[in-house]
């Protein structure tokens, strides 16, 4: 018996991966995150039992997990995104391993990977930016030391900042002394379901489009100079003067 920790990815049930609907479709019991992850996901399931979890607290939770491994059953736990970000999978892991139920993480798409697809743009462009920030907006759960939103913004780097479109003017004022007026910002909602909407601009102007827009919660924000510049180094994995483990140096470097 073993509880299977599945990420669904960011809402479009094709995303979600082959091993993890291969999971969904097999295992005898389910329980997902019914306010975040569609219904759709779970298409093709003969599970014994399927437990919305949206209404449950943690004890809740495990109890089903400890059922199910009395019995023997598999156990799809359904997560939206990658579980292993802001997934709160951690909590259920400990209760898991202090009970010695066997437990496996299915990696799925995270959000960030979802809203840069939706904005059809690459976060690491070679002389722009090579390393991607993902971090949250602190509300209930304080930032530890060191990852205050001004801390990180110091590098530059492109953003990926979960959970705080309702404090979006108190993000940008934190941004502009290190990223400037001018820096792309977009906001992504509910990246990759039928409703999705999403505003592109900068710091000077994103709060406006936001506000037209109505984006209160589910949204993701995304800020740095990757998000729209064609200014920028090329690969060296692509360039023809290259020679790599596949490929040969060419004298053909345009």
């Amino acid at each position: 018996m073993t509880v299977y920790f599945i990420g669904a990815g960011p809402g479009d049930p094709e995303l979600i991966t082959v091993k993890g609907q291969r999971l969904v479709r097999s295992c005898p019991v389910i329980l997902y995150a019914g306010s975040l992850v569609p219904l759709a996901v779970l298409d093709g399931h003969r599970a014994e039992q399927v437990i919305d979890t949206s209404t449950l607290h943690l004890e809740q939770i495990v109890d089903h997990l400890r059922e199910a491994h009395a019995r023997g059953w598999d156990v799809a736990r359904v997560h939206s995104g990658d579980p292993s970000l802001y997934g709160a999978i951690g909590e259920q892991i400990v209760a898991l391993r202090n009970a010695g139920i066997p437990y496996e993480i299915v990696p799925g798409v995270t959000a960030t990977s979802a809203c840069a697809a939706v904005l059809g743009v690459e976060l690491t462009l070679p002389d722009v930016a090579q390393s991607v920030i993902l971090t949250r907006h602190a509300q209930r759960t304080a930032m530890p030391n060191g990852e205050q939103l001004a801390e990180l913004a110091r590098h530059r780097a492109t953003l990926s900042i979960h959970l705080g479109v309702a404090h979006l003017a108190s993000i940008i004022e934190t941004l502009l002394p290190h990223y400037g007026a001018d820096c792309p910002i977009a906001v992504v909602h509910r990246a990759t379901w039928p409703d999705q909407g999403w505003v592109m601009g900068t710091l000077a102007d994103i709060q406006a489009q936001v506000d037209a827009k109505g984006f209160r919660r589910t949204a993701l924000i995304l800020v740095g100079r990757v998000l729209a510049t064609d200014a920028f180094g090329r690969s060296s994995l692509y360039r023809a003067g290259h020679a790599h483990l596949y490929r040969t140096a060419s004298s053909d470097d345009a």
